[in-house]
């Protein structure tokens, strides 16, 4: 199986976590993460680009939005299932709008969770 390439934001503490829980669900090593935000030398778009989407490299071919994410969950043996799924236009087409409306709150949600990574200041 060809290695899949997901590029991610490291700077946004939503995609840390994200890519944190994807790290430990593949136990093949089959994904190469690459982040953004510490080495933008080996994207395939400008900087600005690659951080306002997800991307990812499946089979040689590009992939950008529900059909990146598409692309990860098939080479992690737990989410394969959605990743074949995706395949489908009907579903892949519903993935991407979902996706889309989390782009509008993405700001307001990575707000949120930079102020719940702050260390609390003892009372």
């Amino acid at each position: 199986m060809e290695q899949v390439v997901v590029w991610f934001d490291g700077g946004c503490p939503l995609c840390r976590r994200e890519i944190a829980l994807m790290r430990r669900l593949d136990r093949r090593g089959a994904i190469t993460f690459v982040d953004v935000a510490e080495d933008a030398s080996s994207c395939p778009a400008s900087r600005a680009d690659m951080l306002a989407r997800f991307h990812a490299r499946e089979g040689g071919r590009i992939v950008t939005g529900a059909a990146a994410f598409a692309a990860m969950w098939r080479a992690i043996p737990v989410l394969r299932p959605l990743g074949l799924l995706a395949r489908s236009g009907l579903v892949l087409n519903a993935l991407e709008r979902l996706y889309g409306a989390f782009l509008r709150i993405r700001p307001r949600l990575q707000h949120l969770a930079r102020q719940l990574e702050r260390p609390r200041a003892s009372a």
